[in-house]
């Protein structure tokens, strides 16, 4: 059993940055696959960035080139860096962890079998 918290959500305006945490406690592994996914209120849960066993990245279309996930394994935490944000960004972020190996798969939730509560993210105009 593996318990996430996220932390690092609040206000900002269009075009500022945020910096969301993730931090592991319980029994872990050490080689999660691990994601970020966000939910605005009347959609669906998206993933926007995966962070692969191997250490390679993936991200979502929406948020290339803005969002950058990360991990420090010492610290067991998952963090992910939010620049350049947009009012579209708005939404509950989640941290998400997986036994499996996601790196042949599209950004699926379903791969994930640990998630955090949440944290808000809200980006005004």
């Amino acid at each position: 059993q593996v318990q996430l918290k996220e932390s690092g959500g609040g206000s900002v305006q269009a075009g500022g940055s945020l910096r969301l945490s993730c931090t592991a406690s319980g029994y872990t592994y050490s080689n999660y696959c691990m994601g970020w996914a966000r939910q605005a209120p009347g959609k669906e849960r998206e993933v926007v960035a995966r962070l692969e066993r191997d250490g390679s990245t993936t991200y979502a279309d929406s948020v290339k080139g803005r969002f950058t996930i990360g991990r420090d394994n010492a610290k067991k935490t998952l963090y992910l860096q939010m620049n350049s944000l947009k009012p579209e960004d708005t939404a509950m972020y989640f941290c998400a962890a997986s036994t499996v190996d996601c790196a042949d798969y599209a950004l699926y939730t379903r791969l994930f079998n640990y998630w955090g509560q949440g944290t808000q993210v809200t980006v005004s105009s």
